[in-house]
């Protein structure tokens, strides 16, 4: 664990999948075509409080779709990539707009398109729930599943490496 804690006091960017990460992976599909979605309120409170705490928080996701940008938007997270199936031309972009080595970027995924991104940060997160050649690859694995508090747990690890968390969570027990 130690080692895992090392690489998490470096990173910079933290990169979330969302379908399987932020989500728990189900697709909800109206009769008009509208797609719904069900974020964990305490992962993008973990969101915030990690953003907050100096570290940039990306997505890079497959899929398109109008409540991922709200939901990115209301968290003020800057770096959306929507619509992405090769994930790697994004990440590169993210990680040259801000100027960041690969040992400075995790990345949270949870199936096999978001290998070619996971091999190259210097922190590689599989869900709990994750496609057992995710986990293989991780570095680290969530206690929780996808869209179930594993993002959580990651802006956690990382703000609890960088020594954030403690100051953090004091605010609420003052």
């Amino acid at each position: 664990m130690r080692d895992i804690m090392q690489k998490a006091a470096r990173v910079r960017l933290v990169i979330f999948d969302v379908d399987g990460v932020l989500t728990d992976g189900s697709l909800y599909l109206g009769d008009d075509g509208q797609e719904y979605k069900a974020f964990h309120s305490r992962d993008g409170h973990g969101m915030a409080m990690l953003q907050e705490s100096g570290v940039v928080v990306g997505i890079i996701t497959g899929r398109t779709s109008q409540v991922v940008r709200l939901r990115m938007e209301s968290l003020g997270v800057r770096h959306v990539h929507q619509g992405q199936r090769d994930k790697r031309s994004a990440y590169e972009q993210m990680k040259a707009e801000l100027g960041l080595t690969d040992d400075e970027v995790a990345f949270v995924g949870d199936d096999v398109v978001d290998l070619p991104v996971m091999s190259r940060v210097g922190l590689a997160i599989a869900v709990q729930d994750a496609h057992p050649a995710v986990k293989q690859h991780a570095h680290w694995q969530t206690p929780s599943r996808g869209g179930r508090g594993a993002a959580r747990d990651v802006c956690e690890l990382l703000m609890e490496a960088q020594g954030t968390l403690g100051p953090a969570l004091a605010r609420y027990l003052a």
